[in-house]
């Protein structure tokens, strides 16, 4: 009788809102093995571990396997190896595998470090898995690639890397083949998020991503019948959000089609809900073609365009000098054009990257027509990403924290919950920490000013009028004296007091029990204390000095009266409850057509006369603070949706942007 022994996989993953990924790569490990395997039946799967859970009830989970392995990222990292460290205590016997990105090219420190591993595979995973199952239980991995262990006396050993998989589609579909059925009717309660892929590879080697070393130049794609025939199968089973893994969706011709594909079938049947794909860098034509027709599906609740930097040395110490900044200004005023909403990502802490660079760099997408949001992401560092090699670092000067890795409006870990952790840069030769403190502030000031919507109506109005510069407009906030201006004072002050904690291992974003108990970003913690504790119009009424003081150094002061209009337009306009009669706001300037236009990218002059506008606040309404906290500002967050006349998304999974 043929022996059979139990094989566990882990692919963890946070909860999002309560939704959890299916785990697309367990499920790709074990199709490809049961496919390969000269003796599939040899093995039995148990079911995946897919979300977080207690070490020990985790553990329980593969008590009885022969054999476990562990998908490793930054987001997963600390638990897994906790599992993994009771799953040997609990049976000495079985056979511990990690792969996945965050296990390090160069393990042999991480394996000593953590003798409870086995095995570790670098690169794609799934012939060098089934290949250890083949030597099971022998463990005689001599002809297994992609590997390294220490060996019984002590030694290190590293087998060479096995070629990449040319034909995707060797790798039998776990959506197709069934793997997840199981998992989803045992689990039924759970709502699912999907993980899809259509191609490998990435041509580019950006010095803070692992993708391109880890997959190299060449792009290998999955055939266009198993991709339609997956989006059907998410449809089917009323997937609503499917994360597209591919590092440059649009860069292959072929993209439009799959665009297309994935808008009948959402046109046919409702699902999926949205498709988020990662725009590719230099294809200027497909990557507009391919997000206007994600777009026009509603598939895609905006397109991101990631920068990561526009200053230029920085671009070249990150190896991103080879994509064209023109390429996305061109589809920032193309999109604005075709009313099709855009977010925008800048990394704070880039070698190169100075505190001037950055300011103007986000001043410059704001003038370039990004008004719904910029995310100021902070700069970590990957294992196996260029930046970690300690000659990247001394070149550079790059200072770093470990800090616990946050979901932005993610929930606090529980007592016993194991907190993973990420190395976040506070600190460069060009941007010393102190630096890096007042561009962190920044970042902040900026959102809360123009992105949450606060003041984005008379900042506009501004500089449409003068040419007074974003960066001029909201460096005014951060240099208040507080004495006389005691709110914005605070604001700054709380800012700056927040860049200095997260500079020490603090946390990325602001916790608070009161409002959801959740994590804030800084700038909607703030949003929400000045709504909530009645600070609006305090905040208003220095607001309107800081920018009178602004245009008169500009000699400007005749446009004062138009500011007040728009100062009056944007206070009227913010979202809060207890707001539920319309209103008429009467100006002496047409500020909302000249707003209006400037979001279309259309320059609109500032006119005399009378005019009314009435907010519609009775479509829209809120019984109390926690619920004005989650559907405007939580779910508001994505597509800026903080006046009166905007459209929060319905649906925002914590930790997505």
């Amino acid at each position: 009788m043929t022996e059979c022994f139990k094989v566990g996989l882990a692919q963890i993953n946070n909860s999002f809102s309560g939704a959890h990924y299916l785990p697309y790569a367990a499920g790709l490990l074990q199709a490809y093995a049961q496919e390969h395997l000269s003796s599939p039946q040899r093995f039995i799967f148990l079911p995946p571990l897919y979300k977080r859970l207690p070490v020990e009830e985790a553990a329980m989970k593969f008590s009885e396997a022969d054999i476990v392995g562990f998908s490793l990222y930054v987001w997963n990292q600390k638990l897994s190896l906790a599992i993994a460290r009771r799953l040997k205590e609990m049976n000495p016997k079985v056979l511990v595998v990690f792969g996945g990105p965050q296990v390090p090219d160069n393990a042999e420190a991480f394996c000593r470090e953590n003798p409870f591993i086995d095995v570790v595979i670098n690169g794609e995973g799934e012939t060098a898995f089934a290949r250890l199952l083949e030597s099971f239980p022998d463990r005689n991995w001599a002809d297994v690639p992609s590997i390294s262990f220490v060996n019984a006396s002590g030694d290190f050993i590293v087998h060479e890397k096995s070629d990449r998989i040319r034909d995707l589609d060797s790798i039998p579909s776990p959506y197709l083949n069934g793997i997840f059925d199981e998992l989803m009717k045992d689990d039924s309660a759970d709502e699912w998020l999907a993980l899809w892929e259509t191609n490998r590879g990435c041509p580019f080697q950006c010095t803070f991503c692992d993708w391109g070393s880890a997959t190299q130049t060449k792009i290998f794609q999955f055939s266009m019948d198993r991709l339609e025939r997956e989006m059907r199968w998410f449809s089917d089973r009323k997937i609503e959000f499917i994360f597209c893994c591919d590092a440059n969706f649009g860069i292959l011709k072929r993209d439009v089609d799959i665009a297309r594909m994935a808008a009948a079938v959402r046109e046919e049947t409702d699902y999926p809900r949205a498709l988020s794909v990662q725009n590719t860098k230099n294809a200027r034509e497909r990557a507009y073609l391919t997000q206007k027709i994600l777009s026009d599906a509603g598939l895609n609740k905006g397109v991101t365009l990631s920068m990561q930097s526009i200053n230029k040395e920085a671009l070249a110490n990150i190896k991103r000098e080879n994509i064209s900044l023109d390429i996305y200004d061109d589809l920032q005023k193309r999109f604005t054009a075709d009313g099709v909403a855009t977010y925008s990502d800048l990394i704070l802490g880039l070698p190169g990257e100075t505190y001037d660079s950055f300011a103007d760099g986000a001043a410059a997408l704001m003038d370039s027509g990004q008004h719904n949001r910029i995310q100021f992401n902070n700069l970590s560092i990957l294992p196996n990403a260029e930046m970690a090699d300690p000659e990247y670092r001394k070149k550079f000067g790059i200072v770093t924290v470990e800090t616990e890795i946050l979901n932005m409006h993610g929930q606090a870990l529980a007592a016993g919950e194991v907190a993973e952790i990420e190395e976040l840069v506070v600190g460069t030769a060009s941007m010393p920490a102190k630096d890096w403190r007042r561009t962190r502030a920044f970042g902040w000031m900026c959102a809360l000013l123009h992105f949450d919507k606060l003041l984005q109506i008379p900042f506009i109005l501004i500089h449409e009028m003068t040419g007074i510069s974003y960066r001029d407009i909201i460096e005014a906030f951060l240099e208040v004296d507080r004495k006389d201006f005691p709110v914005v004072g605070e604001i700054r002050d709380f800012f700056m007091e927040r860049a200095g904690e997260v500079q020490k291992g603090g946390h990325e974003h602001f916790y608070s029990k009161e409002w959801l108990n959740i994590y804030w970003p800084d700038d909607e913690y703030i949003l929400i204390r000045l709504s909530t504790e009645g600070l609006l119009d305090a905040f208003y009424k220095e607001a309107a000095t800081l920018l009178e003081n602004i245009l008169e150094a500009h000699m400007a002061g005749e446009r004062i009266p138009v500011l007040h209009d728009a100062i009056a337009l944007n206070r009227a306009m913010m979202k809060l409850p207890g707001q539920d009669e319309d209103i008429v706001v009467e100006t002496a300037h047409n500020v909302l057509e000249v707003y209006q236009a400037a979001l279309r990218g259309i320059l609109e002059p500032v006119e005399n006369g009378k005019f009314a506008y009435t907010i519609e606040r009775s479509k829209d309404s809120w019984a109390d603070w926690p619920t004005w906290c989650r559907e405007v500002v939580w779910f508001g967050n994505k597509k800026g949706a903080y006046l009166y006349g905007s459209v929060a998304l319905e649906k925002y999974y914590a930790g997505h942007y």
